[in-house]
């Protein structure tokens, strides 16, 4: 029975340091906008390819073996 005199206040400030936390991320703007990170995955990126044939990137010679 002891115990309960420690136990329950402690387990009180450990909820409200979570409710502290919710509060303050809430009011930090933690919450603000839950959809956009989800969708930013599903847009495509316009990122055009290479478009000259004298681009080096696009050499279609294999490397040469030693």
């Amino acid at each position: 029975m002891n115990v309960l005199y420690l136990l329950v206040p402690l387990a009180l400030l450990l909820a409200g340091s979570g409710v502290a936390a919710f509060v303050w991320s809430v009011r930090d703007g933690q919450y603000d906008d839950v959809e956009t990170p989800a969708m930013r995955i599903l847009m495509e990126d316009d990122v055009p390819g290479p478009t000259s044939k004298d681009d080096p990137d696009t050499d279609a010679t294999p490397p040469s073996r030693l």
